[in-house]
């Protein structure tokens, strides 16, 4: 990574942390502590406006911009939500626009604004809002496809919502990529800053969980049961499909919370395709509220232990350059765990009856790039593992990752239609949980069956 990095400097207290070359999307970023609480915004509303154009509203356009001659002001509002306990750090994020002409400019002074009812579609040079507030830091020159952060700890609130403008006193201003792009501004806040102790000897991290897991009648309690017989400190994972059939609220407190919602504290949930045959997975998200991440788009992190946990969305866009992989690819790189495993629910490789989703692929792709370990999902009915492998699918024992599908959460089982390349392990008549046992460079994996069942499935890897 660092030799893809460029470390620049900001003038006028602004700080920059990193500066990544916006191929690939990566920035390197200082990573928080292991008790520390990340939130990533994006603006509510942004816009340009430009004095050649006086009563033109560019709130839709791709560009932001900020000059002096034909001169460009550049507004952004962000809704602060989902933040608990005391702010430590906060950056605003900026990415520089490929455009031809800007390899050196100027980034500006950004500040605070007192007016926050400026509308994206409304604003124009002629109805401007003032740019009024403190200074939150000035930008030097700046270069093409380029992330640059600007530190504003201190300067903002925890909650509540606020308005940021950047202005240059240069002919010579930068163009920024828009909430319109899949490189939009970010304002990251982190609370947090001690690390907890290490655990005693003997009490490594326990992630255990399924997918597709609670209908009428169907085995949840019988899976509930062995989370229930685990030490009440594992940490728990729904991998989607979590309530049948619809994913409703109702269908969550009807049929889930009786069973798992014991573990709901405790739980990290990803969404599946049930979830979302209601509009936005909107029982999901109300269910589980903050446990399912910021800005409810179905993607977040946290770290267990030595491991780093991502909880992914495969029921939106994940193609290259979305919102979401460019997400992971940031998360990925800014994590300093020696061990990764992340979920979802539609698997990339599987023997059953709902074939392949080639479509997370790129998902899989980044989470290689950066030498994650292990990837579990549910949505078939079963339980599978497979050999180490690359996103083609390809074994690769020095840097594959190791892929589980364990849809045997609780809801009927489905067959085996074929024997994918690289299956090691199978069943489809035992309900139960797929338990990791996180060490600080390795982890066991093990299949507990439910109660009068007799399959399991066991091994040990080592964190690349």
């Amino acid at each position: 990574m660092e030799s893809r990095i460029q470390r620049l400097a900001l003038t006028a207290g602004a700080s920059l942390v990193t500066a990544a070359l916006a191929a690939g999307g990566l920035m390197a970023l200082t990573a928080p502590s292991a008790s520390a609480a990340t939130v990533t915004l994006t603006p509510t509303a942004d816009a340009r406006v430009q004095s050649n154009a006086a009563s033109t509203n560019y709130g839709t356009s791709s560009t932001l911009g900020v000059d002096a001659s034909e001169v460009q002001q550049t507004f952004m509002k962000f809704n602060i939500t989902g933040v608990s306990g005391t702010i430590t750090s906060a950056k605003l994020r900026l990415h520089v626009k490929n455009a031809a002409g800007a390899e050196s400019t100027s980034g500006g002074t950004w500040k605070l604004m007192s007016n926050t009812s400026w509308s994206e579609t409304g604003v124009t040079y002629n109805n401007k809002p003032a740019i009024d507030g403190a200074t939150l830091g000035t930008l030097g020159s700046v270069a093409i496809n380029t992330w640059y952060e600007i530190d504003v700890t201190g300067l903002i609130p925890a909650s509540g919502v606020i308005s940021i403008g950047g202005l240059s006193a240069s002919s010579n201003g930068a163009d920024f990529d828009s909430r319109e792009t899949s490189l939009d501004p970010q304002l990251v806040i982190t609370t947090g800053t001690e690390p907890p102790p290490p655990p005693p000897p003997g009490t490594d991290p326990i992630l255990v969980g399924a997918g597709d897991i609670a209908s009428t009648g169907s085995g949840d309690n019988a899976t509930a049961a062995l989370i229930s017989a685990m030490p009440s400190s594992a940490t728990v994972f729904a991998a989607g499909d979590n309530a049948y059939p619809d994913g409703t609220l109702a269908n969550y407190n009807t049929n889930y919370h009786p069973s798992w919602g014991a573990f709901k504290s405790r739980t990290i949930p990803a969404p599946g395709n049930h979830e979302y045959h209601t509009t936005g997975a909107s029982g999901y998200f109300d269910y589980f509220g903050a446990l399912a991440g910021p800005n409810r788009n179905g993607w977040f992190s946290k770290d267990l232990g030595n491991w780093h946990i991502i909880s992914l969305n495969s029921e939106v866009n994940m193609a290259a350059g979305s919102p979401q992989e460019t997400w992971l690819r940031q998360d990925l790189a800014a994590n300093t765990k020696p061990c990764t495993l992340a979920m979802w629910h539609s698997p990339l490789f599987t023997s059953g009856s709902h074939g392949p989703d080639s479509s997370v692929r790129p998902l899989f792709q980044a989470l290689y790039d950066y030498n994650a370990d292990v990837v579990v999902t549910g949505h078939n009915h079963n339980y599978e593992r497979f050999a180490p492998m690359t996103p083609s699918g390809a074994v690769d024992n020095v840097r594959g990752i190791r892929h589980f599908v364990n849809g045997a959460g609780g809801s009927s089982h489905y067959n085996f239609t074929t024997t994918a390349a690289n299956s090691q392990a199978r069943n489809s008549d035992t309900y139960g949980v797929l338990k990791f046992t996180l060490h600080s460079n390795s982890y066991d994996w093990q299949f507990v069956p439910e109660a009068g069942k007799t399959y399991t499935d066991s091994g040990t890897t080592a964190c690349h």
